[in-house]
């Protein structure tokens, strides 16, 4: 493993942290925030650490699948301590607290440890949007599209980066991939901004609440989320773009080049809006039958929460008081979440495809052993290497789970809060139902819980495998060959 080469990459993935932070900073300066200096700071670490991970490194070609692998998993790393300086230096936050707000924000998460929001300068509160987004599409991602280095190679940071189950290559070049991504991604937020303006709210929130959106993470500029509004149309609207960013954007990329019915010949995107919509008509039953709701009300809730708690984690009704049924069926989502090449996180319903398919063959073949059963997804067949990795992935996530719930229970949490904690924070959704429920915030648990879900949080993001290969003693070996 070539470290001159890490520290090179990561040198200008610090830079460009620094150049982010430009943004916030003016709007600081423009708006006399009391953020200004923590912003300035912070910008100027960030170079700082450009200036020193330069210093000793150097540029090569070509990238191995294990610095690849590196360089994804130490500038997710570099990314969030970088992006948690302007809470921390501000005073705003504890280190702890700083920490756990960044990685929440990059990954998408959206759980927060402010107790209230309503003191924090825009500048901060934009910042918080603005990790959302650059952490919605991928740091790395991001990267390759506007820094692209070391050619072709850069495959294996993509790959890392966590991409689903598929690699969905819409163009043989993978700069220009990315770069087709950022521009789907860029359009789908503007249009979201002017939408969202259109219904009643001003550029400042409407542009911080878009970024939010289409990144999936659910943080708000409000204590009460979208609750905050008290209008139809922002929620409807909000509803419908938190739905088409748990879709994939190659796919959307593929339908802008060869027509609308390229989505609707999509297997994983079939199956993810039925999920939604029945999910939807299942939950709205429950609200009017359990909770003599009005059929009205019921179905706006539904209409916003399911796409919501699949995908975000916004919130327009405390969903804490709903039915046993209606909450089970919420955590379900939160497991499943979106599609493949989306900015939601979860198991991806490609998976969910894979892995139903995959029970029904083996079901058959125990009926007839001599059968040959073809397991395809979007029309392309799949191999054995595949589903493997899709059984190992799913049994992974049911295992951290697990694992995290445990933790939190010896910390004293209930075990259906736990259980609800460890499934949100690995989908990077952000509440959950007891202690962090649609009303309450992060802000109540332990260090120990906290520290717990910041990993969480991250292996949930980077789909499990990129961090948990960093533990294996001959990841590190110089001679070991990958």
């Amino acid at each position: 493993m070539n470290i001159y080469t890490i520290n090179y990459i990561l040198s200008r993935l610090s830079f460009a942290m620094a150049g982010a932070l430009t943004i916030p900073l003016v709007l600081a300066v423009v708006n006399d925030d009391s953020s200004r200096q923590a912003f300035m700071l912070s910008m100027l670490i960030s170079a700082f650490f450009g200036v020193g991970f330069r210093r000793f490194g150097r540029p090569a070609e070509e990238l191995t699948a294990r610095e690849g692998i590196a360089i994804t998993a130490f500038g997710w790393f570099t990314g969030t301590f970088l992006g948690m300086l302007p809470y921390l230096l501000g005073n705003y936050l504890g280190f702890l607290d700083a920490l756990f707000e960044s990685i929440s924000g990059f990954t998408g998460t959206g759980a927060t440890v402010f107790s209230s929001l309503g003191s924090l300068p825009y500048s901060i509160l934009f910042w918080r949007m603005m990790t959302a987004w650059i952490g919605g599409l991928g740091i790395i991602v991001i990267f390759i599209a506007l820094l692209p280095q070391s050619g072709a190679s850069t495959i294996y940071m993509y790959i890392a980066e966590g991409v689903g189950p598929t690699m969905d290559r819409v163009m043989p070049r993978l700069r220009d991939m990315t770069m087709a991504l950022f521009k789907i991604y860029l359009a789908f937020t503007t249009i979201t901004t002017i939408v969202f303006m259109l219904c009643g709210v001003n550029f400042g929130i409407a542009v911080t609440h878009a970024m939010s959106t289409i990144g999936t993470c659910g943080f708000s500029t409000y204590d009460d989320s979208t609750m905050h509004f008290h209008n139809l149309s922002f929620e409807l609207w909000t509803a419908l773009f938190m739905f088409l960013a748990g879709g994939s954007f190659s796919l959307y990329y593929r339908a802008w080049v060869k027509g609308p019915s390229a989505i609707l010949r999509n297997t994983e995107f079939r199956t993810y809006l039925a999920i939604v919509l029945t999910a939807i008509l299942l939950i709205a039953l429950n609200l009017i039958i359990e909770m003599d709701m009005d059929t009205f009300t019921a179905v706006r809730f539904a209409v916003f929460q399911v796409p919501s708690l699949s995908t975000t984690g916004f919130v327009s009704a405390d969903f804490e008081v709903w039915p046993t049924f209606s909450k089970l069926l919420l955590l379900l989502l939160m497991v499943i979440g979106g599609c493949a090449g989306s900015t939601a996180s979860g198991i991806k319903v490609a998976r969910i495809v894979l892995l139903v398919r995959n029970a029904r063959a083996v079901i058959l073949q125990k009926l007839n052993p001599n059968r040959v059963i073809d397991i395809s997804l979007g029309g392309a067949h799949v191999d054995n290497a595949m589903l493997l990795r899709t059984g190992t992935f799913f049994f992974l996530y049911l295992a951290i789970i697990f694992v995290t719930s445990f933790l939190l229970t010896m910390d004293g949490l209930l075990p259906f809060d736990a259980i609800a904690v460890a499934i949100t924070t690995l989908g990077n959704i952000g509440p959950a139902f007891g202690i962090v429920s649609a009303t309450s915030t992060y802000a109540p648990l332990s260090d120990f819980a906290k520290g717990i879900l910041c990993l969480t949080m991250l292996l949930g993001r980077l789909e499990i495998f990129t961090l948990l290969i960093l533990l294996r003693p001959s990841f590190w070996r110089k001679t070991k060959r990958w």
